[in-house]
């Protein structure tokens, strides 16, 4: 393969399959958590609506997807999506509705004596699921999270099929050019395996990280700022997963 094969071709390739990965992954997981979050909702209807968004797209292929929202909804909604967002869109949706099922999972997998620990401390649901269920569920969503990323990776030669200049758009030009198929493929394989590689280093790292975040003491105290104390309230601490939380009791 020539240079100017490589620089023309594989190199803007291998950027374009960086570009997908990221924003699909952005998107997948912005999806992930509000959809799991809301699997885990007091109300049954929203629990309905986010089971049946993770159903229907679990359900159906990130292609077909992909190709319903470039060729079916332009005519549809009057606007023409392009190659690349349509993948994006595909990819992360698809790709959310089983990052859902993870963070779900995940927050139910925490103890219920964590939960009520939270409920004593008189915090709100916000702050029990910030402070408390979270720290402790996000860890335990890290490795498969890591899975569904490199998944996703690999997912992205699908927009080959609409004429994106991914890596694998690429290395199907530079077969035609070179009539030369075990050297392109070879390379191919090589670049997913060092993407791949990169990414799952990467999560191992964030994973240990916030392992040890567990052990951050986090103190609440009142201030001047936060008005005057109801009658009868005491400051206490308890060890609420793994952190140190001070507040006022009732």
């Amino acid at each position: 393969m020539t240079a100017g094969l490589w620089q023309h071709w594989v190199l803007p390739g291998i950027w374009i399959t960086v570009q997908l990965t990221v924003y699909s992954a952005a998107l997948a997981a912005a999806v992930a958590f509000g959809i799991g979050l809301a699997r885990t909702h007091r109300s049954r209807l929203v629990r309905f609506l986010a089971a049946a968004y993770t159903e229907i797209f679990r359900g159906t292929s990130a292609l077909v997807l992909m190709f319903w929202l470039f060729f079916v909804l332009p005519p549809l909604a009057g606007w023409q999506l392009v190659p690349m967002w349509a993948a994006v869109l595909a990819l992360g949706l698809s790709y959310g509705a089983y990052g859902a099922e993870v963070v779900r999972g995940a927050l139910n997998s925490v103890a219920p004596a964590q939960r009520e620990a939270g409920i004593a401390l008189s915090f709100t649901p916000w702050q029990r699921m910030r402070l408390v269920l979270l720290p402790q569920a996000v860890p335990e969503m890290i490795p498969p999270f890591c899975n569904l990323l490199v998944e996703l990776l690999k997912g992205t030669a699908l927009v080959s099929l609409l004429g994106v200049g991914d890596v694998s758009f690429a290395a199907y030009l530079v077969r035609l050019a070179t009539q030369d198929s075990a050297q392109i493929y070879t390379i191919t394989l090589v670049i997913y395996f060092v993407l791949a590689f990169g990414i799952t280093r990467g999560m191992k790292a964030l994973e240990r990280r916030t392992k040890a975040n567990l052990g951050v003491t986090v103190k609440y105290s009142f201030s001047p700022g936060d008005g005057p104390r109801t009658p009868g309230r005491k400051n206490r601490t308890a060890e609420v997963g793994g952190t140190t939380a001070r507040g006022g009791l009732r």
